[in-house]
């Protein structure tokens, strides 16, 4: 009993040292989007370690009440000053007493009513995070999107600064130099703070009308514009000459920075990745490289002006966004050591660069590639760049051999892959159908990866699934007189079946509307069009009849249907009509809706940017089911990224599984997981309270079939 009462005396004595052990001695945040400006999830406290991690319990969780059948929540919370804020599904801001997770208060930005008087959200983006400013007294300030505006909110009481742009927000139509009023603009990653400005990108439509994605910067104070980059060059600027057409900068959109900013604070240097120009997956009317879309951009964060860039991808129709801003790391190459960002891609490569002058860490090769296209005035680049190190953490072809073995129907997608183009990650987009693979979600995703500066490992989730791209002709407009459902299937194909399929069936992580006249009345379809909601843009750019005409078509009204459609008198953009179109987001599966490749369909990856060499690869996730059959873990699909300790974890959800998991970052060894309300496609928060760590994890679900949920949930010793 002696021995027992000295062991567990020691045990408390080991646990207070542990709980002093946080590296400030003070209570420590989660301020910033990703963790720090550099983008790092990264959390020096090591209160909980790969000892006593399997001790971790549910500290308290919070349901923001607001979830329905298909609603999500992406969003990393912050952490500042005990205050936990984080957004609801339907986007409600809220902050939380972060010890005990109780309510302090929460804004809506908007709710409307329908012609039923029940409540109708019209939201028309996802919100992955906020932004935090103060001026380091009593002015703090939240900035978030919602809808097509960005809103400052009061931290302390979360009423809108009055004093900040149209009380308390600004629209994101505005400042982009030409008029946009009627497409798709939404605010999905928060911005940055660099002294008293916030500098924002924007998520715009992926489609042919779409508004241009250039990088603003704007007082946190006032909302007036500092600064303005523009994304796709004007006339005397850098890049304008990498386009054909000279006047594209008028018509073109896209090439936007959707998924965040990092920053080199202490230099000025802004870093910027640039998603394709639009149309996603036909650049007839884009020809040349399309500077700067797919471009990684370094930007002096106090003018706007460029420093640097570098071109991920020329001319894509792939769709190859880069899913997560560059982060900030140091490389020890050659005995020397480097300050650099590391840019990982949808194609599952890693780009490194020096910091300051984006000189390749690594060579970069530029590549021969396929030319050759079916899509009467496509014109592809013949060279696309590679870094020679670090190698793929996926696999980039799929062949007869990479098919799924696992079930009866092999045969079935044997022979699909044979009527495919497939065999290179460049190959063309085509009638017969491309294999897109890594998938349009990646290799790397929106997540983004933890980078452990201890170690100079840089963790990255990756998914491994192979998509199918199909064009199709455009249709065209009937010389007779059309009626609404000859109207309505002309304009379904060219505006909606490249997101929702040929035959309605939905497509990738985008809902079926075959029944969508059991859940919505026509005039509710109609303001669905108009408005947008969560990951469907809105199409105002349509005419009232255009719409009628679509919703008459979805919703089988057979009244409507027989109606004559009523042209709409306006002078059309001719850079959006397009000969060609996609029939959806495909998914290359089997009979059973598993992927048609073999294992593994998501990995965890550690890649030691020193050695340039990967230290452990592991599936992410599994199928229970399959598990059962006794097939080994085969990774799931997965959204949301991992952060990284000094305690020596590596904490992730981001499976479709609803786990959430613990493993040493060192040796990639499971430590510990738990079952969460709902799976949580979001990247965790690490912080501490009074000598007490937690990670708190959004868990929305909604996507890839799951469940949704509407839970914060913080685990702690």
């Amino acid at each position: 009993m002696k021995y027992l009462f000295i062991l567990s005396t020691l045990a408390i004595v080991l646990v207070a040292v542990s709980c002093k052990n946080d590296s400030t001695g003070k209570n420590k945040g989660w301020e910033v989007y990703g963790g720090s400006k550099k983008n790092d999830r990264y959390s020096p406290l090591k209160i909980i370690d790969t000892n006593n991690v399997t001790q971790l319990n549910i500290a308290w969780t919070y349901h923001t009440g607001d979830a329905d059948s298909m609603s999500q929540i992406q969003a990393n919370a912050l952490v500042i000053d005990s205050i936990l804020y984080g957004v609801s599904p339907k986007l409600k801001l809220f902050a939380l007493n972060a010890a005990t997770g109780k309510e302090k208060w929460v804004f809506d930005p908007f709710m409307v009513k329908d012609s039923n008087a029940k409540a109708w959200y019209f939201i028309m983006n996802t919100c992955r995070g906020l932004t935090y400013y103060t001026d380091g007294k009593d002015d703090q300030r939240l900035f978030f999107g919602a809808s097509s505006n960005l809103y400052c909110i009061d931290a302390k009481t979360g009423k809108p600064v009055s004093s900040f742009g149209d009380n308390g927000k600004i629209d994101l139509h505005n400042d982009l130099g030409r008029d946009v009023t009627n497409f798709f603009i939404a605010a999905t990653t928060p911005g940055i703070i660099y002294k008293d400005m916030i500098i924002i990108g924007d998520r715009v439509d992926e489609g042919a009308a779409a508004a241009p994605g250039h990088i603003r910067s704007y007082d946190v104070h006032t909302g007036k514009l500092r600064w303005i980059f523009h994304t796709i060059p004007h006339p005397g600027e850098e890049g304008y000459e990498s386009w054909d057409d000279k006047e594209a900068y008028q018509h073109i959109g896209g090439a936007n920075t959707w998924s965040g900013f990092s920053l080199d604070e202490e230099k000025g240097i802004l870093f910027a990745p640039t998603g394709s120009s639009s149309y996603d997956f036909y650049g007839g009317k884009r020809t040349g490289n399309n500077l700067f879309a797919n471009s990684v951009l370094a930007i002096d964060a106090a003018t706007g002006k460029r420093i640097w860039h570098f071109q991920t991808i020329h001319h894509d129709v792939w769709d190859r966004d880069l899913p997560s801003a560059p982060v900030l790391v140091n490389i020890t190459k050659d005995g020397k050591k480097i300050e650099a960002i590391a840019q990982p891609t949808k194609s599952g490569v890693l780009f490194l660069f020096e910091r300051t002058t984006g000189k390749p860490v690594y060579p970069i090769d530029e590549i021969t590639v396929p030319t050759e296209t079916e899509l009467a005035g496509e014109k592809l680049s013949p060279t696309q760049p590679w870094p020679s190190l670090p190698k793929p953490f996926v696999r980039q072809t799929v062949s007869e051999k990479d098919l799924n073995s696992f079930f009866a129907d092999s045969m079935d997608i044997r022979n699909k892959l044979a009527s495919y183009k497939t065999g290179f990650i460049f190959n063309a987009p085509s009638r017969q159908g491309t294999v897109i693979f890594p998938g349009y979600d990646g290799g790397a995703e929106w997540g983004g990866p933890a980078y452990d500066p201890e170690t100079g490992i840089i963790y990255i989730n990756a998914n491994e699934m192979a998509w199918i791209l199909t064009m199709v002709d455009a249709k065209k407009k009937l010389a007779t007189n059309e009626t609404n459902l000859e109207a309505g299937q002309r304009l379904y194909a060219n505006t909606c079946m490249r997101c929702h399929g040929a035959n309605m069936e939905g497509s990738g992580n985008i809902p079926p509307l075959t029944d969508v006249n059991k859940k919505y009345s026509e005039q509710q379809v109609i303001d669905l069009i108009t408005t947008g909601r969560r990951m469907m843009p809105a199409m105002s750019q349509l005419a009232e009849s255009e719409k009628k005409a679509i919703a008459s078509f979805i919703t089988d009204n057979k009244k409507e249907q027989h109606e004559k459609f009523v042209t709409p008198v306006r002078k059309d953009d001719e850079y959006n009509n397009l000969p060609y179109t996609g029939t959806g987001y495909n998914k290359f599966l089997t009979k059973e809706h598993y992927p048609a490749i073999a294992p593994p369909w998501g990995t965890l990856n550690a890649i030691d940017l020193n050695k340039a060499e990967t230290v452990w690869k592991i599936p992410l996730g599994e199928y229970p089911e399959l598990k059962a059959r006794g097939i080994p873990a085969t990774g799931t699909e997965n959204y949301g990224g991992p952060v990284v300790t000094a305690g020596g974890l590596l904490f992730i959800a981001a499976s479709r599984d609803g786990k959430f998991r613990a493993f040493n970052k060192r040796t990639g060894k499971l430590l510990w997981e738990t079952d969460l309300p709902a799976p949580g496609f979001a990247t965790p928060s690490v912080y501490s309270i009074g000598g007490k760590q937690y990670i708190v994890i959004a868990c929305g679900g909604g996507k890839l079939g799951t469940r949704s949920g509407d839970a914060y949930v913080a685990f702690s010793l």
